[in-house]
């Protein structure tokens, strides 16, 4: 069972991609705020981290940055899932390392739940 963490702090956001997540055979946490992310990342090894870009303490750019410049987790595929979709926020979350960059409002939890299986069969 692959291991996913999701870093967003809308709960009814959380709450279904989580169920969505769970009804496809994954294991997922949520975090709802960037240091708490950081913190469960060092305590458990996770398959891919889904990352919002708004979300409280640090922005999902801070933390992209963070999680790829520390040797323990930067291989970990990060997805960031946020409602920027200005063409200059995915150039940046893509430039900073992120696998992929998926605008909420363009897919449903069950589309993202796809997406994520497909990089995670690539990645295996």
């Amino acid at each position: 069972m692959k291991n996913i963490l999701l870093i967003e702090d809308d709960p009814f956001l959380a709450e279904i991609y989580a169920a969505k997540f769970r009804d496809a055979n994954f294991e997922i946490e949520v975090a709802a705020d960037s240091i708490l992310g950081i913190s469960k990342t060092k305590e458990k090894k996770y398959d891919l981290i889904l990352l919002d870009i708004v979300i409280p303490n640090m922005n999902g750019f801070e933390v992209l940055r963070s999680l790829k410049n520390d040797p323990e987790v930067k291989n970990i595929p990060v997805v960031i899932l946020s409602n920027l979709g200005e063409e200059e926020n995915v150039k940046k979350g893509l430039s900073l390392g992120a696998e992929a960059y998926y605008i909420k409002a363009h897919y449903t939890p069950t589309e993202v739940v796809a997406k994520v299986k497909e990089i995670l069969d690539k990645s295996s």
